[in-house]
């Protein structure tokens, strides 16, 4: 008897186990085509310098130097910050967009492999249900 077979009434809408698989076997080859990532988040900054006289020291219409791009995240609990040159902002946002892509995947995998085992989990405690009766 295949387990694709049970479904979970609560479920909204009902897939097989098969169909669950399939999903995650979609994900898994999404993952594998995913390129160049990095975690964090990208900030547009301008700052004020400390000469006098300069032109984002002016009284009526300050002028911050800028924008510098600071690339901030958190690994292994260590928070970093790096600053990120115009000519490569494009490439970083790149970096960025595919590592939020991953954690997207990866949370939808995780969801579908619970549904999974929960699902298998009920099948056999069904089937050793009827066969001790």
């Amino acid at each position: 008897m295949s387990d694709s077979r049970y479904m979970l009434s609560d479920m909204k809408p009902t897939l097989s186990i098969q169909q669950i698989e399939q999903r995650i076997q979609r994900i898994k080859n999404q993952l594998a085509a995913l390129g160049e990532m990095r975690p964090g988040s990208l900030s547009k900054q301008y700052n004020v310098c400390g000469k006098l006289g300069c032109r984002c020291k002016d009284p009526e219409h300050p002028q911050r130097h800028g924008p510098y791009y600071q690339l901030s995240w958190v690994h292994r609990g260590k928070s970093t910050t790096q600053f990120i040159r115009r000519p490569f902002v494009a490439q970083v946002k790149s970096q960025l967009a595919t590592y939020k892509n991953f954690r997207q995947l990866t949370e939808q995998w995780v969801a579908l492999a619970l549904q999974a085992a929960k699902m298998k989990l009920q099948a056999a405690k069904a089937a050793a249900k009827c066969a001790s009766k």
